[in-house]
């Protein structure tokens, strides 16, 4: 199977995002900007750059400004050149796109894992990648990190292909958790043995977490419909994704490489590290906010 028979892609963007209020309280926070774009922006963005053309988003409450931000806007099209602000026109190519958006409602907040069950219908028996909506991934390797997932995704025949990082071993209570497989050499994908998400301090089997990236074939579905919801009564993907293995199919993994990074905008510490990052990155801005950083450095 090539890898251009991926072609789905979905991205969950339910989530209330409480850790970022006020700012969160009447947008999305898949609509918070980082440097000059939404951060759902930047995530359509490599996921059309890896040659997936269908995307689901799969929303909640208040999430209709995802929908309006990648529709097209005529009224505004011809305002814009009515005034010959052809700068600013070219802002909004990024509607101009051989992409097709679908959206389904996860009513009410039942965990990741149930958010990719909406998607069921919308993949059939394909494979699929997910993308969560408030993570950006900044790419180091030609190509992208994606398009890396679902090559090793399809070369191995595994039935979930998870995108990893390492995080401070003190930090990872915080993520789910993958064991490679004994010996894995983890400068390719390799094997996962187990998966734990959140574990208590201590007891990480790694300091692998996954980075919001995923591949998966339709085999996973199967696995959510087992998973026991937790405390909360959230189901998480992370569980999904063990049973997944303990019902016998193949997990693999693949690093992020140098140069890769992910910014998870998920508290305002990540986001405001994540704006000045992409600020200081920007090929128009860029220098005068390091000039500026420069001249506020020698006031602290």
């Amino acid at each position: 199977m090539p890898v251009q028979a991926i072609l789905k892609a979905v991205i969950p963007v339910a989530g209330m995002g409480t850790r970022l209020l006020p700012a969160t309280k009447s947008q999305p926070k898949e609509m918070l900007p980082v440097g000059r774009r939404p951060v759902v922006q930047y995530v359509v963005e490599e996921m059309e750059q890896a040659g997936l053309n269908q995307i689901l988003f799969v929303t909640g409450r208040k999430k209709s400004a995802i929908e309006d931000h990648f529709d097209a806007d005529p009224e505004l099209v011809r305002l814009l050149s009515a005034a010959d602000s052809y700068t600013l026109l070219e802002e909004l190519d990024y509607t101009e796109t051989d992409a097709t958006f679908f959206y389904t409602r996860q009513s009410t907040p039942l965990g990741l894992a149930d958010a990719v069950r909406h998607a069921k219908r919308f993949v059939g028996d394909e494979p699929f990648v997910v993308a969560l909506g408030d993570s950006i991934i900044r790419n180091g390797r030609e190509g992208s990190l994606c398009r890396s997932l679902m090559e090793a995704h399809i070369a191995s025949g595994a039935a979930c292909t998870v995108a990893l990082e390492q995080v401070a071993p003190e930090d990872t209570y915080r993520y789910g958790i993958v064991a490679p497989q004994s010996g894995a050499d983890l400068a390719g994908a390799f094997e996962i043995d187990d998966l734990v998400e959140k574990p208590a301090p201590g007891s990480a089997p790694s300091n692998l977490a996954i980075a919001a990236r995923y591949v998966f074939g339709p085999a996973i579905f199967d696995a959510i419909d087992r998973t026991v919801p937790d405390r909360k009564g959230e189901m998480q993907l992370t569980d999904s994704i063990r049973l997944l293995k303990q019902m016998g199919e193949k997990v693999c993994g693949l690093c992020l490489s140098e140069g890769e990074r992910r910014y998870d905008i998920g508290n305002f510490e990540s986001y405001f590290t994540a704006f000045m990052d992409f600020a200081l990155a920007d090929e128009k801005y860029g220098y005068m906010v390091r000039q500026y950083l420069k001249r506020k450095a020698r006031e602290l």
